[in-house]
């Protein structure tokens, strides 16, 4: 191993994460090698772990690949993210995380009772969806996406 750089396999290794994906994270310029050895063999500086580490939770959370690279992009060029780069750029997620926990939580209520469809085929959706209000508000499961019925 070159002093430094790991080999493919060793961030596959550390991050968890397969090697197909860091190529793509590579082509789609999240991560970058330092160099490729004379056989062409990708080299990694070892930084780039905390950088598919924010690249994993970021997904988790539910950013989008460009929402990823715009929030990477915002790290300084030259030297290695700190610390306090990090936890700016995570800082704004707890409210997405809030966000994400709200509608779970919906869901698994929806999931106890109905998945709140408007379908009309339930004495609670009669109830709650009287006369298809919920078809005004569009396709699919309208009170799970939209959240509760206002009217009822």
């Amino acid at each position: 191993m070159t002093v430094g750089l790991l080999t493919i396999g060793e961030v596959v290794k550390r991050s968890g994460v397969a090697a197909s994906a860091l190529r793509f994270y590579e082509d789609r310029g999240l991560i970058a090698s330092e160099m490729r050895a004379g056989s062409g063999h990708r080299r990694y500086a070892r930084s780039v772990l905390r950088r598919i580490a924010f690249i994993v939770f970021a997904q988790r959370i539910g950013l989008s690949l460009d929402d990823i690279g715009a929030e990477l992009a915002k790290l300084p060029d030259g030297r290695i993210p700190t610390a306090n780069d990090w936890s700016r750029l995570s800082k704004p997620w707890g409210a997405q995380i809030d966000r994400r926990i709200a509608e779970l939580q919906r869901l698994k209520e929806g999931l106890t009772r109905c998945i709140g469809c408007g379908c009309l085929s339930l004495g609670h959706c009669a109830l709650v969806n009287r006369d298809d209000r919920a078809a005004a508000l569009g396709a699919g499961p309208r009170y799970w996406l939209a959240g509760r019925p206002t009217d009822r």
